[in-house]
């Protein structure tokens, strides 16, 4: 009786903690970004200029956003396979491929890798351009593991949204996961087109802070249905 109670209570708490741990994680990414930008100098621009400028070789105060970023990374790992994953594993295939592409797309393991990907120097500073900023290995690596991982983090909530239909208490949840990714896609397409606008870091800062509140809402989708444990 006694293995019988409390496996499922550990079990339960362990869901609940990481659950908790990457809500937190993901409110402290977004306002790092934001607080960060304060100390850029006066030719960085929130609307034109990435959030990876301001970890860029020589960006002021680069570390803080360094680690920043990678705890968060870390956060979304282990809550992919530590509570969101167990949450849905009774969904089947679908479940299990969801969080593996959530755990490489650029909240896992793309934040996670952040102090392997530090580009050149910024495009705010004299002279640097967007092939100075990918002339090293840094500024290639951010550019491809942003690219897919976004890629990635989009076919997590479809596979995801797949898994919430079979499991009882998240079947309501598959709807709003399959529209979600829908409109990440658009966010997508728009900050590709807001380049020729001057207008790509206003939109990589949309699509952030909206990858970040999904995952966020997974967490609290976790919360709420491991109360019935």
């Amino acid at each position: 009786m006694i293995s019988v109670s409390v496996v499922p209570l550990a079990e339960t708490g362990r869901l609940r903690r990481w659950a908790v741990a990457v809500v937190l994680a993901n409110c402290l990414f977004v306002v790092g970004w934001l607080v960060a930008a304060a100390w850029q100098g006066p030719h960085y621009s929130v609307l034109a200029d990435t959030i990876s400028d301001m970890y860029a070789n020589g960006a002021p105060g680069a570390v803080f956003l360094i680690l920043v970023i990678t705890l968060s990374g870390v956060a979304v790992l282990l809550f992919t396979w530590l509570s969101l994953w167990p949450s849905l594993r009774s969904g089947g295939w679908s479940a299990t491929v969801g969080a593996i592409l959530l755990a490489l797309s650029i909240f896992g393991l793309g934040d996670l890798l952040t102090p392997f990907e530090r580009e050149a120097c910024r495009q705010a500073d004299p002279g640097c351009t967007v092939a100075d900023q990918l002339g090293n290995i840094g500024g290639t690596l951010d550019a491809i593991l942003s690219s897919v991982g976004v890629v990635l983090l989009i076919a997590a909530g479809f596979f995801l949204a797949a898994a919430m239909k079979r499991v009882p208490g998240w079947r309501h949840w598959s709807r709003p996961t399959r529209w979600a990714s829908v409109g990440m896609i658009v966010l997508v397409v728009a900050d590709v087109l807001a380049d020729t606008a001057n207008l790509g870091g206003l939109m990589e800062r949309l699509v952030a802070a909206a990858g970040a509140a999904g995952i966020a809402a997974l967490a609290i989708g976790v919360l709420r249905h491991s109360r019935t444990w």
